[in-house]
């Protein structure tokens, strides 16, 4: 807030003005939450790292992992950042319907990512690896399922903006939330690609 004199011939008048940066204070604020996310995954990869080897005489990751499927499974979550960056590109030309469309489309690869963790962790269970049988499974189901609910959120915020921008259409505010929907979807393709390489690919060939 600042005081604003205007020099006029009669007596001194000061108009308050107050100074609004949403935008920059929202675009900042994000990015402190993702910084704490971070710490986060931080923490459960360390654990992971910890008690990866303590399988308590059960599976091992080469026992229990079809890396055929978590290939899948991670190319869904990679082609839903490329084409959340299309809604983007459209959005910036101020293209309404492309860019639901191509939100859609990533809700569509956002889904089809949640399926096939959800298959692998019922799969799991049924063959008695649920996250009690090891240490190993614990940190396992703890890493991932983190992961999938991070998506899962994700995945419903990104059906209420695609209804807001259905509604209101691209205003300033949805663009803002747009913005920080893309900045969390490239964290969890980012968070991703660390669990693909160290859980899976560590697990099965080391």
């Amino acid at each position: 807030m600042s005081a604003t004199h205007v020099q006029t011939d009669e007596k001194p008048q000061f108009y308050v003005t107050e100074e609004h940066h949403p935008e920059n204070s929202t675009m900042l604020g994000f990015w402190l939450y993702l910084m704490s996310d971070c710490l986060i995954f931080a923490v459960l990869f360390a654990t992971h790292g910890v008690l990866g080897r303590n399988y308590a005489a059960g599976p091992s990751p080469a026992d229990l992992f079809d890396l055929k499927i978590v290939a899948v499974n991670t190319a869904m979550l990679l082609f839903s950042s490329i084409t959340y960056g299309f809604a983007m590109l459209q959005m910036e030309r101020n293209a309404k319907m492309e860019t639901l469309f191509w939100l859609g489309v990533t809700g569509v690869f956002g889904a089809a990512f949640l399926s096939l963790e959800l298959y692998e962790f019922y799969h799991l269970i049924l063959e008695g690896a649920g996250p009690t049988r090891s240490a190993f499974l614990s940190s396992f189901f703890t890493l991932v399922g983190t992961h999938g609910l991070h998506v899962t959120f994700g995945m419903i915020w990104l059906i209420t903006l695609m209804v807001q921008v259905k509604k209101r259409g691209l205003i300033t505010e949805n663009r803002r939330r747009l913005m920080c929907l893309s900045m969390f979807w490239h964290f969890l393709d980012v968070i991703w690609i660390g669990v693909f390489s160290f859980v899976y690919l560590l697990g099965v060939l080391v």
